[in-house]
């Protein structure tokens, strides 16, 4: 009598047994069996091999997390943007990179956008964008605030000590986020003022060219504004030494702390951030 077909395949089987609802298939995908199962035909086999490929394909697509989409970062750094800069003087742009798509962060329900410490919507600098849920994690996203507008510019060379009049400024336009912090965009604040040094024709005219009047004593009281992402603070101190419009300032808060600052035209004193 020829051996059975169970023996054919290396198994032992003393009864029949009921076919397995978790079959295995043999890597020759042709038939398969182990101590509760037994041998089905070549048809049975490819289709319940599919079946297994697909049960596996569901089982992953299940277990994977969900990637974070690119846009809703980037649409938080750029709504705080547009917030930050509000009231910025001239036409304010905005450019924010694309956020990478292949990144490895699961999807986020509670998105963040902050300024880092130390940093103002003006020229290049980073936004952060943080998610607090389902898990926490933080990005770093490279942007671009430029704000075209106006600025004063020499027409002629200046010679030290000469009197700056109308005759000796022109106006150009540019990105503001350019030029030095202390460029001027008003003639007034120019005109009538004599330079510390000689000045080139066609060089942006800076408050520190000029010898301005002092807009802070030694020993005067003053108004000192600081502020950060969303919020402007506004205090009183003792400045420690005089200084015109754009030069620095000590001052002296009522607790003790010393700090320094910038003398505006108003004769307050600016913390930049």
């Amino acid at each position: 009598m020829p051996p059975s077909p169970a023996k054919q395949a290396g198994c032992a089987v003393r009864r029949p047994l009921p076919r397995c609802a978790f079959p295995w298939v043999a890597p020759d995908g042709q038939a398969w069996c182990n101590r509760t199962m037994r041998i089905l035909p070549p048809r049975a086999v490819a289709v319940l091999f599919r079946s297994q490929i697909a049960a596996l394909a569901l089982l992953c697509a299940t277990t994977v997390p969900a990637q974070q989409p690119p846009l809703p970062v980037e649409q938080a750094a750029r709504q705080l943007l547009e917030r930050e800069a509000a009231g910025l003087p001239g036409d304010v742009s905005i450019a924010v990179e694309p956020f990478q798509a292949d990144n490895r962060l699961p999807a986020c329900t509670g998105l963040e956008a902050f300024l880092p410490a130390g940093a103002r919507a003006w020229g290049r600098l980073s936004v952060g964008v943080r998610c607090s849920a389902p898990i926490a994690w933080t990005v770093f996203v490279p942007a671009r605030v430029a704000v075209i507008g106006e600025y004063l510019v020499t027409a002629r060379p200046i010679r030290a000590g000469q009197i700056i009049g109308s005759a000796d400024l022109i106006r150009q336009s540019a990105d503001l986020t350019t030029l030095p912090e202390d460029t001027l965009r008003d003639e007034s604040r120019a005109t009538g003022k004599h330079t510390r040094f000689a000045v080139a024709a066609g060089t942006p005219l800076r408050a520190g060219m000029l010898r301005l009047p002092p807009v802070v004593q030694q020993g005067q009281n003053v108004r000192v504004i600081s502020g950060g992402e969303g919020f402007r603070v506004s205090n009183e101190g003792r400045a420690l030494n005089r200084a015109a419009e754009g030069e620095a300032v000590r001052v002296r808060l009522p607790g003790g702390q010393v700090v320094q600052g910038t003398a505006r035209f108003d004769g307050a004193v600016e913390i930049l951030p």
